[in-house]
Parts: structure tokens; sequence; C-alpha cells
């Protein structure tokens, strides 16, 4: 593998080099090349690794786009190693010298890192941070962390890629940005239009920061909340708008759709308008080919006028002709898939752009100080243990273990930053995922969703030995990190999956650092939140839903997924004292109730239940109720303790957690999660005599709320959409009628947000983590919603144990099977389109087809139907389209079937589950009265009176071929829709079956009919107009067979659904 860390230097004169940047780690000039046969990922250089490049050339060419690190005081000039991204979808990485590639990096644009790649349709898309927010430095100043600001998306085609590489440097000329290193021509042509008052530089020009932390010196009071987000509006006449993700405000996203109330029926009820933008420039464009406007908007604006006017039309038909109108679907399936992939890069870039995302170059942020400290203290007893036996290797000697330690030290420091992550938190591995695979580490940069703030505030002290004045600065810094695992939106992931990861699940670290007598005390105190471990689930439609447990769940399902939950929390973070917020009546009863009983029935070891209704208990908005349970885990605060460094001992550790919830995690969990850490605060400020015994509002008070709301109101945005409910007392420590008022205009906010806006979001979200492919985006359009990727997984492995059932039950000893299938077809034989559908297992043996109906619930063999292979006749195969409403559902690549048709000969077995020695039925006979089915069917449409036996409903079922010379079944393919699993290892695999390489329904059904054919081959039966091909049922049957009703109903739908 190519190292990208050597620099070939020239043999003509030395090139002075410059000082390394700090955190840097200087590369070896070229190192050996080591053939181990590992896969570059796996692979590293036999020096420490570098951290990842701060800054990134990137330059597009003709062979595809180059990437290179550049390093601030640095000239072009100096050679280096360099990456380049091929053209095309799917751009192949790889390294390439810097001899072989001829460009001029003068035209080069710099951004602070990558955040990784998205395949689409068409193209792939290079995710590039365009700009980025210092938050501040944890605790030394080599320890930045940055909150990303701005994501540009590079199309990975050449005239694309220019276009918007171009903007991107205007764009960052025009803001002044002096961290991304323009040019000196660059910089001169705009150093007199300068305002140092506007002009934020979060690193120096030449890569010096201040080698001190400041606190702040002023006596009064400072709120330490973030700064809004800064938005440079370009003109229309001065250039196409940016491609990053600058956001418009409220009132320009207003402004555009309020000259008319045709205009805004327009963009509320069409979904596809608000994708395509070809009648509106409110919003920045991802790249400059989505720049170019259509000519014809003033015509349909008058042509959408003038059908607003006509009174010869009912209301609902004037409105269907101005959407149709002025937002037509698109034409085509390129046009649609266009349109649809600018609205994911969109998505996407809104998910990395709205706050709560965070990094840093040159340590890890997704650990908290003490597990990073037991693990460098499990290294270190590996270590000695394998010294002790004398096989240690002298190159990995490390330090003995001992008292002394580095509050900073990082595990593993020689390896890659990304290695070295907590996956759980690392929210762009997926998409990071070709730079992990070329072993181009220092381009990988490691992305956490949650919250981070740096503070300080002073409080009294009385001085002691050599410490002057009555204050002391105190450092206070909040960490949370959201976990990637079952993560999503609010309505569409509750509770637990199967692999006992639950949803919204918050690690949140307090930190605080304080110098007494000339030694420095740095403080740690890890809590969690996580939605409750048990299958539930809570619909969206209303303002107040109530929480149902899933009735497809069992008792030992729900068991043993909160059993696994409990042991994998405790073994990370030690004995878990669980604090239930959650109402123990009312419509949070049923849930609230049944976690209780759970942890009651396991009685785990290290896990304590304490139930605390929130409600009940500050019922009247007394919050300060919440004492009360601080008074009653008083014991559990004490047995925790904290982790507490002093200068470079270890004075104490924490030793286990509290897991706080309520029904979301989010509002009564951050005011008591709030009040928690405030407890413990006064205990660490306690420990090195500071105590805050002033009664009126300090310093302190105002910091310590203000960063607990912002932490609430970031975790609250990820997870619900708005800000926290109950912030007025995070904020101030009361709660007032104002803050009532607000928090119900927030909840409606919340409804509505989970109603109709929150479904594609979910669905962008599953794609961009690697657990759905984008065959999501296609369930979307269809159902207006995205299924579970984890439900996914769950649903293949019940169908792969039906499939194993119905082998064990229905195959007879000796025969071979070939393969199984499960299928959606009609209940009933000979038919196409049935009253009642259902999904059907079906059986390739080498001598017969099983047909096979399935009860999913209590896992048995309802009814069978044995085709001999010498009795088929021939197959059918084509489109079989069931709804002509929703798009997906007339996509002929996507809705096909077939259709087996056999002599009804006296071979032809069909048995049903009747619980008697007599269970075969035979259909080669009539039925003794012609008028049996006739009767069968009025008996299932009539209200019953009385009850028939299961063998009666189940035989009843195969009436219609009784008699008949020829029959025959349909059968659909059930859509195309892999999920990936995520290895323990971080990696992903791919759901593996025998359909597994199809890439939609025909190819499934191609693979399924070819092995049918084959199977009969085998036994003679074979000629040439076997497999026909032919619509089993068509676009025109469809729409014939689909009712009004139906047709209303979908309207509807797709009006409050998509349109919103």
């Amino acid at each position: 593998m190519k190292r990208l860390f050597s620099k070939t230097f020239k043999g003509t004169a030395p090139v002075s080099k410059p000082a390394p940047a700090a955190g840097a780690i200087p590369a070896t000039t070229n190192p050996p090349v080591h053939h181990t046969g590992l896969q570059p990922k796996d692979t590293l250089p036999p020096v420490p690794h570098p951290c990842p490049y701060e800054y990134i050339s990137v330059l597009a060419t003709a062979d595809g786009l180059l990437l290179r690190p550049r390093h601030p005081g640095q000239s072009q000039d100096v050679s280096e190693s360099e990456v380049k991204v091929q053209w095309g979808k799917g751009g192949k990485v790889e390294t390439t010298s810097a001899d072989t590639a001829q460009a001029n990096w003068d035209d080069s644009v710099v951004v602070y890192g990558i955040i990784g790649f998205l395949e689409l349709y068409s193209a792939s898309y290079l995710l590039v941070i365009s700009s980025r927010s210092a938050v501040g430095n944890f605790l030394d100043p080599r320890h930045t962390v940055y909150s990303v600001k701005g994501v540009t998306a590079i199309p990975l085609v050449e005239d694309r890629a220019r276009a918007v590489l171009t903007s991107l440097a205007a764009r960052n000329y025009t803001d002044r940005r002096a961290s991304l290193l323009p040019t000196e021509a660059a910089r001169e042509s705009h150093t007199a239009e300068d305002d140092p008052a506007d002009t934020v530089e979060d690193v120096e020009l030449d890569g010096h920061r201040s080698t001190r932390v400041k606190f702040a010196e002023e006596d009064q009071v400072k709120v330490m909340s973030p700064l809004p987000d800064k938005a440079f509006d370009i003109p229309d006449e001065q250039g196409p708008p940016s491609p990053s993700s600058t956001i418009s405000t409220p009132s320009s996203l207003a402004s555009a759709n309020t000259d008319t109330v045709v205009k805004t029926l327009t963009e509320r009820l069409s979904f596809w308008t608000r994708l395509s933008k070809r009648n509106s420039r409110q919003a920045a464009t991802i790249d400059h080919s989505l720049i170019e406007q259509s000519d014809q908007t003033s015509d349909d604006a008058l042509d959408v006028n003038a059908l607003s006017k006509d009174e010869s039309k009912d209301p609902e038909e004037v409105i269907e002709s101005i959407v149709s109108s002025a937002a037509p679907p698109p034409q085509t399936l390129e046009e649609k898939h266009t349109m649809l992939e600018e609205k994911i890069v969109r998505e996407c870039i809104r998910e990395f752009t709205r706050g709560g995302m965070y990094f840093a170059y040159t340590f890890d942020v997704t650990r908290s100080l003490q597990h990073k400290h037991e693990l460098i203290d499990k290294a270190k007893a590996q270590n000695a243990l394998l010294e002790s036996l004398n096989a240690l290797d002298d190159s990995k000697r490390l330090s003995p273990p001992g008292d002394t330690v580095d509050v900073l030290a990082e595990p593993s420091a020689a390896l890659p930053l990304w290695r070295r992550v907590d996956r759980r938190f690392w929210w762009n591995e997926w998409l990071s995922k070709p730079l992990i695979d070329e072993g181009l580490h220092p381009y990988v940069l490691p992305i956490m969703q949650g919250f981070y703030q740096i503070s300080s505030f002073v409080i009294a002290r009385e001085p002691v030995a050599s410490e002057e004045g009555n204050t002391v600065s105190v450092e206070y810094v909040v960490v949370s990190r959201r976990s990637r695992d079952r993560a999503g939106l609010r309505y569409q992931r509750r509770g637990i999956d199967d692999d006992a990861n639950v949803a919204n699940f918050v690690e949140t670290e307090t930190v605080m650092r304080v110098e007494r007598e000339g030694t420095s005390n740095v403080f740690s105190h890890v809590q969690i939140r996580g939605s409750i471990p048990l299958f539930w689930n809570q619909q969206g439609m209303a303002l107040k839903p109530a929480p149902q447990l899933n009735p497809e769940r069992t008792h030992d399902q729900n068991l043993r997924a909160i059993q696994q939950h409990l042991s994998k929390t405790t073994a990370i973070y030690g004995p878990l004292t669980i604090v239930n917020l959650a109402e123990q009546h009312g419509k949070e009863g049923q849930v609230t109730n049944a976690y209780g009983d759970y942890v009651k029935e396991l009685s785990p070891k290290d896990v304590k239940y304490h139930a605390y209704d929130f409600h009940a208990e500050t019922k009247g908005m007394k919050y300060e109720n919440i004492s009360k349970l601080i008074e009653e885990l008083e014991r559990t605060f004490e047995s925790q303790g904290y982790f507490w460094v002093s200068n470079t001992l270890i004075m104490s550790k924490q030793k286990g957690v509290f897991r706080v919830n309520c029904i979301d995690g989010l509002d009564r969990t951050n005011v008591v999660e709030s009040a928690f850490a405030r407890h413990v605060l006064n205990r660490q400020l306690g420990a090195v005599a500071l105590l805050n015994q002033e009664e009126r509002r300090t310093e302190m008070d105002v910091v310590f709320n203000d960063v607990w709301a912002n932490n609430g109101d970031a975790i609250s945005r990820a997870y619900a959409g708005t800000s926290a409910l109950k912030g007025d007392f995070t904020r101030t420590g009361k709660r007032d009628l104002a803050g009532l008022l607000n928090d119900g205009v927030n909840s409606l906010a919340r409804m509505y947000s989970s109603t109709f806006a929150d479904w594609f979001s979910q669905a962008v979200i599953d794609f961009a983590l690697g657990n759905r492919t984008t065959s999501v985006f296609s369930e979307f359009l269809n159902k207006l919603q995205s299924t579970d990727p984890r439900e996914l997984i769950r649903i293949s492995k019940i169908r792969a144990d039906a499939i194993a059932t119905c082998v064990s039950r229905v195959l007879p000893e000796g025969e071979r099977l070939l393969s199984g299938w499960t299928l959606f077809a009609p209940e009933e034989l000979n038919t196409k389109v049935g009253d009642k559908f259902e999904e059907k297992v079906l059986l390739l043996s080498a001598k017969a087809l099983y047909i096979i109906s399935y009860d999913y619930t209590l896992e048995k063999v309802k009814m069978y139907t044995r085709v001999p292979l010498g009795d088929v006749v021939g197959i059918t195969k084509g489109a079989y389209i069931l709804s002509p409403l929703e798009e997906a559902s007339r996509d002929p690549l996507q809705n096909v079937g077939f259709v087996i048709s056999w002599n009804n000969s006296q071979d032809q077995d069909t048995r049903v589950t009747s619980y008697s020695i007599r269970n075969s039925i035979d259909l080669s006979t009539p039925p003794a009265s012609p008028n049996s089915a006739t009767t069968f069917m009025q008996s299932m449409t009539a209200p019953r009176k009385s009850t028939l036996p299961l063998s009666r409903i189940l035989s009843n079922a195969a009436a219609p071929v009784a008699g008949q010379q020829t029959v025959f079944a349909a059968f659909k393919a059930l859509p195309v829709d892999p999920a990936r699993a995520r290895r323990e290892t971080g990696s992903f695999i791919q759901a593996t079956d025998e359909l597994a390489t199809a890439k939609n329904c025909k190819e499934a059904v191609d693979m399924i009919v070819d092995a049918i054919r084959q199977a009969c081959k085998d036994i003679g039966n074979e000629h040439s107009e076997f497999v026909a091909e032919a619509d089993v049922v068509s676009l025109a049957e469809a729409q014939r067979m689909t009712s009004v009703y139906a047709k209303m109903e979908y309207g509807v739908k797709r009006l409050l659904w998509l349109g919103s």
C-alpha cells in the first residue's frame, strides 16, 4: 500500500520546512512497504499515526477530484501524496504520487475535513465541511472542539464539481474566512475592506493558538449560549447562491410563498414542487447544475391564476388543477430520481448542519475521561502480564501501571483517530467507508452528534496559603453523546430493538476543573438516558398520544430484550440506578408499570429501580420538589462518587451511573439530570472546600442553568424537532405561566413535525447511517413512511424460520429440497386479485411444488397443496400491479409476479391442519353442490352467528378449484428491500439469502421462475412455451378495479402527508 504520510523531496536545493502544526506528528521519509496480506484499512505505518488533516485542498481535474493536506504557513509547491477520487457514480478512491499528477493547486479550495460519500441514483457526492465553529478548548489549548456549521456536496461529475468549487471559493473570499487559507492575492484584495469586528477567525493563519485558557474577568454575569448561525445573503445579480448548507431565515421562506393564495396552495400540496424548485428560488442549491431555472415561471403563474378564477369547476377540481399545473410530478423515472436525489442531498446536509454535530482533530470526543483511563489501565495490565511471562515485544512496552496519570491521556494514541473512537457515537462511519477501506486514515474525521459547551464562572473562596483574591475561576463543560444505534426521530423510533439498542440513548458527561493551592483538580461525572427498554410504540397523530406495548411481541421477547440491554449497559458503566419519571397512571401507565414489573422479575444484581412520577410529584409546577428525589437517592450519590484527578493522582472513580428516562427521554429527563448534575457539582466543589453559600442567584447559577438548558434543547431538536419543554425552569430555576404557554406551542410544533415532516428525515437518517439502501426512498414514496431497518432484519428472520418450519412439517422424508421462498399471493387458488392476500411459502423440491398457507403468529402450517412437477403446464411472468395510485406500486420493475398452471390430477394433494386423522381434500372431483363456493363466500361476508371449524374454513378456501381441469396460483414478489446489519466491529454486512443479489422484483421473479423451470426440465417436463411473458395484472386492469373511494382516500392522504 502506498503510504500517504511520506514526503518525497526533490534532489535540488533543499526546501525550508515549517514547524509542524500543533498536535501533528512528523511523517517519515520513504517508509518501507510491508506486504502483510491485510486490507489497507487494517495496515498502519511503522510510525505513530498523525491526526486527521485539519485543512484539505480540493481540486477538480480531468481525471478526477484531487485531495491533499494543506498545512498552515506551508507553501503550495511542497510535494505531498495525493488522493484521487474518480469521476462517476461510486467514484473509486485511490492514492497517487504528487509527481505523476501535474495540477495547479493555486486553484484549489480548502475545506475543514471530509464527512464522507453519498452514492445515489445518478451520481455520487463528496460531503465536505466548508464551515465550522470553534466551541472552545477542552482543558488544553491543543484540544479544540468544533461544531459543523456548513457542509458542501461536491458531485462526482466534472462540470458540476467545478461549478460547486468555484462557487465555494467565491463564497469563502466573500465571507473573508481567513481560516480557509485564501491565496495572497485574495487576501490583499480584501484587506482594505475587512472589518475586524465582523471577521471570525477560529484559527490563526500561522497556526498559532493561545497557550493559556482565558477565564471571564468581568464581574457581571455572562450567559454562555451558542451564537446564532450567521447567514450571508448574496443578491441574485451577483451570482448563484451558495452550494453549501446555509439555511434561509424564516422571513425569507415566508416572503417567497405569500404572494398569492395560489402559490401557497401549490407549495403546500405538492411534494414534487418542494423538490424541483422549478418555480422557486428560496433555497440554496447543492450544485450549479441545479441553479438553472425554468423560463416559464411567469406563464405558469398566469395559468394558475386563470384556473383559480374558473367558476365552472368545484373547489376540489380547482385545487387539483392548480397542483397539477404548477407542480406536475416527474414524467420519467430519470427525472424523478434526479429530483429525489436533490431532496436527499439537501436533507442529509441539513442533518449535519442544523446543530449538534461535533468533532476534534487532536483527541477523541466520544469517550469520557474515566472511560479513557480505564482503557489505559487495561492496556497496562495486559502489558504487565505479558512482561511477567517474557512474551512482550520491546516495541510494545508501556509504562508500568502506577498512581500518577495525565488527565488528558489518550488510549492507543498511536492508532488513527477513527480506530480509537466509541463507535456507538460515530455518526459518519458508513459515509467514511470508502476512505477507511483504502487505508486513508488521516482523511477520516469522526463526527459525534449531541452537545458540547465549554463555559466558566467565578465562585467565592477563602484564600489559603499562596492563593490571592477572594474568587476563583471554574471551568465547566457539558458533553452529551447521542448514540447512532436505533437512531431516528421521536415517533419513528421508540423503545428497544432485537439487538438491545434503545432509542434516544444519550451519555452526558460533566467536567469541572478548578485550581486550589496550586493544584489542578479535574472532576468528571456521567449520566445516561434512553427510551424505556421494551417493545412499544406511540402514534404521533395526536397532541398527547398514548404509548402502547407492541402486541406482536411476547412476554419472553420483552424479558430477553430488557435483560440484554441491562447486561450490556452495566458492562460499560457499572452498577445501574434506574430513575423512571414516566406517569404510573393514565396514558403512560401501561408501559411504565410494565418496565418496573420486568425489572422486578429479572432482579438483576447491579440494577436498582426507582419510580418517580414526575408529573404527580411536581403538580402545580412545583419543580422544587425534585429535591425530595435527590434526598431519597443520597446513599446512591455517595456510593457512585465521581471521577477526580488532582494534578497527576487519581483521587476517586465513579462507580455506577443513573439511567434516567421519561417517555421521550427529553423534557422531564433533562430537568432531573440537571438537578442531579447540580447536586454532584456541589459535592465536587465541597471536596476542594468551595461551597456556594450565597442565597442570591450567582454567576454559577446562571451559567449552570444556561448550559443545561442548551443541552436539553440540543437533544430535543435532534429527537423531537423542537427545543425542550420546561426549559424555563432549567434556565431560571423557576416554573412560570409564560413557560407553560411556550410549552404548548412547542407541543403543537412537535405534533406537526412528527405527523407530517419526520418520515422523509427518518429515511435519510437510516440511509446515511448505512442501515438502508436507496430502496428506503421508494418505500417512502409508496407508503409515505419508512420501515425500521431492525424490523426488516427481524422480518427476514421470521420468513426464514417460516420456510424452515414448512420444510420440517410438509416435505416427506428423503425428498430433496431445492429452494424456498415467501411470496405475496391471494388466499384462494385460481384467482389473481382476491378479497384477501397473504404471504405464502412456496417450496420447490426435486419432485413437486408446495404452496403453503402459513400462520406467522402461531408459527404453524394452515394448509398446503402439493403439485407434482410433472403436472405443471406452464409459467407466465410479468407485471403484477394491484394499485395504480402510488408511484412505486406502478413501477413495472418493482411490481412483478408469476402464475403457475398445472393439471388438476389425482396426484395433487391438498391438506389442512384440522387436528383430526382425515385432513386431505380431494380437489380433482367436483363438489356435491354447484353452489358450494357461493355459499362459502356468503358465509364469510355475512354476520357470523356460529363459528365454523378451522378445517372447514381452510378447506373452503380451495373450493373454487374443485373439479376444474387446470388450476393456477398467482404469486407476487415481495419488495426487494435489503437492510444492513452492523457487526460488533462496526463494519456492515448485507442480509444473505437466495435473492440477495436481485436489484429489483423483476430480477427476483426471473430467478424463481428459472429455478422452477430447471426443476421441471430435470424430470422431463419441458416444452418450447413452458415460460411465457405477459402481465399478470396490468396497469389498465388495476385502474379499472380501483374504486372511487380508494382514489379519494389516497388523494386526501397525499395532500396531508406529502404536501406538508
